[in-house]
């Protein structure tokens, strides 16, 4: 029987086995960054286990904030009359695992749900009486009309149907507010600034601003401005403020 010839090795062009080689490292790549990932989660689940000690204290410290809230509701409040402006600009400083479940509903209707989460507000006797509740954990006061455009322009958003969206785009605000004879940025700013008549919808359409820390922090006290601290009404000195975390 004659020899059977040998069959010619298939060829294989070298830019596929490159291809394949640089698969199977980012392959092993990917493996060991997943097993790291898992390690790291398993690493931060044993560390973030909290003792009796500390649930303990956490209990306490919401208590204490709860009474803390209802003494600072007693207090005689602000008169509308002597505010210097009806616009307000409120920010959230502060706020976690030591406040009470009252005094974090409070933040979420004033649409604070972050910390430097920033919102617009036209003062009235129940917004008054709510920024007293929460004064510790907020700064705010009278917004300059230059603050109010650069917040519009730099961290303006729209609330199209749950979403968030940048405000990019004139036709934007025309058809969420046009009916209110609000077309574009600028009528949006000037509405606000002298808090008109539709103010209450422009509010509605935007989102909260998302603000920057402030460069060097905060104190970490519940201190009021007033007194050398953070928080509380620091009147139309918040405008510093909002110029350091916009």
């Amino acid at each position: 029987m004659a020899d059977e010839e040998p069959k010619p090795l298939t060829y294989i062009p070298e830019v596929i086995l490159k291809k394949r080689k640089s698969n199977e490292e980012w392959a092993i790549r990917r493996r060991q960054q997943l097993e790291e990932r898992n390690l790291r989660g398993k690493q931060n689940k044993a560390f973030n286990l909290k003792t009796a000690e500390q649930y303990i204290q956490e209990h306490r410290n919401r208590e204490l904030d709860l009474i803390q809230m209802k003494h600072r509701a007693k207090r005689r409040k602000p008169s509308l009359a002597t505010l210097d402006s009806k616009l307000l600009f409120v920010i959230r400083i502060q706020g976690k695992n030591d406040m009470h479940p009252k005094t974090r509903k409070i933040l979420h209707i004033l649409r604070l749900r972050r910390i430097f989460d920033g919102v617009l507000v036209k003062a009235n006797e129940g917004i008054l009486e709510m920024l007293q509740k929460v004064e510790p954990y907020i700064a705010y006061g009278y917004p300059n009309l230059k603050n109010v455009k650069e917040l519009i322009y730099k961290k303006g958003y729209a609330k199209i149907e749950g979403q968030k969206v940048p405000l990019t785009d004139n036709n934007i605000i025309e058809q969420a507010l046009g009916k209110h004879g609000i077309m574009c940025i600028e009528d949006l700013v000037h509405e606000i600034a002298n808090v008109g008549p539709h103010f209450k919808e422009i509010i509605s359409f935007l989102w909260p601003f998302a603000l920057n820390k402030p460069e060097g922090g905060f104190q970490g006290k519940k201190k009021l401005y007033k007194e050398g601290g953070d928080a509380g009404n620091r009147e139309d000195k918040i405008n510093e403020l909002i110029s350091k975390m916009n």
